[in-house]
């Protein structure tokens, strides 16, 4: 699974729902075979397959979201390379981070973090449609070859792209069965091996944020040798990632749930304060409600720790408020007419379940605690939620 943050507004996008719904069964209907950039680059950085793929691709789509400098450097470079067959996309929301006024966008639009059943099928069919026009006729889309008109394309033989093309995809094949195994231990709730086959995947591609923070994820909860270690061997899976910089709210959710872990451990104020400090961030940033409810249980703890009964009160109203705001937004979210095609239900569940547990507003938070319970989902999910919950009685 592939997701990644704008790192302007800390939105985050699930990128392998966009390829798996929308653009792989749009560039296959129309007689493509398709290799994604992800699966064959080990290096996490542009190398010579990637030029060769550039330059003979018959078809491109560049997906420029999040304003990945990567994504945006490789469409600078089939533009320079190809004169036609380019298609940039872009989820709605998105920001454009720089200037692509002269070039037609094709736009699809995410329900959270996922794509929407419906939404899914438009965007496919549109995009299809697309695919086939640009198939069907050779008018330039590159602003390179439309601004000078004479350029001459680079050539390339046959023989050498062919050759280049069975090796993408026997990479692709390799990436995405690792990729199934890892994904799978997730969800049989098998952190050791997770975390294993993720840290294969990230020396492949060291520059993944997604492979980096699930690799984290699942080695501070498989708790080898020990809690502490796998905690610390966490925190430095993590640093390339800048989680002090950073506005992606899985990484600052990820640093939050280490340090509120390590804090049980060591009982360090500080470590508490910087669970608090990356939590809080996520939630300002964009509303996130799992970084709201931890930053208001966090808030809880630390205003025990407090002598000023000034500090003692402002982190507890600091917590209400983070409370009530997520109670607001995730019953309106409830209520949308989309809800029901999102991927993140039994979370929005949990969260409700704990926080109107919290406001002491019972009956409700027995409401969504039975919806969170009636939704199928790993052991490990449910253990967080109890945990979670425990943590509030106390």
């Amino acid at each position: 699974m592939v997701k990644k943050a704008d790192h302007e507004s800390g939105r985050v996008l699930d990128l392998d729902a966009t390829y798996e719904a929308i653009i792989q069964p749009s560039v296959e209907a129309n007689g493509y075979r398709c290799i994604r950039a992800i699966d064959i680059l080990h290096s996490g950085v542009i190398d010579r397959k990637m030029y060769e793929m550039l330059l003979r691709a018959d078809l491109v789509i560049a997906d420029i979201s999040t304003g990945n400098v990567n994504a945006v450097y490789e469409l600078g470079v089939r533009h320079a390379l190809r004169p036609f067959s380019t298609i940039v996309m872009k989820e709605k929301e998105g920001k454009m981070h720089f200037d692509l006024d002269h070039t037609a966008i094709f736009m699809y639009e995410h329900l959270g973090t996922d794509i929407g059943n419906r939404e899914a099928k438009r965007a496919k069919e549109k995009l299809s449609r697309l695919i086939q026009q640009i198939s069907e006729k050779s008018e330039p889309d590159s602003p390179v070859y439309t601004y000078i008109p004479f350029l001459k394309e680079p050539n390339y033989t046959e023989e050498e792209f062919e050759e280049s093309l069975d090796d993408a995809e026997e990479d692709q094949d390799n990436f995405s069965s690792l990729l199934d195994s890892a994904e799978q231990a997730a969800t049989d709730s098998n952190h050791l091996i997770a975390a294993k086959n993720f840290k294969l995947l990230l020396e492949q591609a060291p520059n993944n944020p997604y492979l980096r923070q699930q690799a984290a994820l699942h080695t501070y909860k498989s708790k080898d040798p020990s809690e502490p270690l796998a905690l610390i061997e966490a925190t430095n899976l993590l640093k390339p990632l800048e989680p002090e910089k950073s506005n992606d709210t899985e990484t600052l959710g990820l640093s939050g749930a280490i340090y509120k872990r390590l804090w049980n451990h060591n009982k360090d104020r500080k470590t508490l304060d910087l669970a608090i400090k990356y939590y809080k961030k996520g939630f300002d940033l964009n509303g996130d409600y799992y970084t709201g409810e931890n930053a208001a249980l966090c808030l809880e703890k630390r205003s025990k720790l407090h002598d000023e009964a000034a500090e003692k009160l402002y982190d507890k109203m600091t917590a209400l408020k983070i409370r009530e705001t997520i109670v607001n937004n995730l019953e309106t979210t409830v209520i949308s007419e989309n809800f029901d095609e999102r991927t993140d239900q039994i979370w929005i569940f949990a969260t409700l379940s704990h926080c109107l547990f919290a406001l002491n507003r019972k009956s409700e938070a027995n409401k969504y605690e039975k919806k969170f319970y009636d939704l199928e989902s790993a052991e490990w999910v449910k253990k967080t939620y109890l945990e979670a919950k425990k943590m509030l009685k106390k």
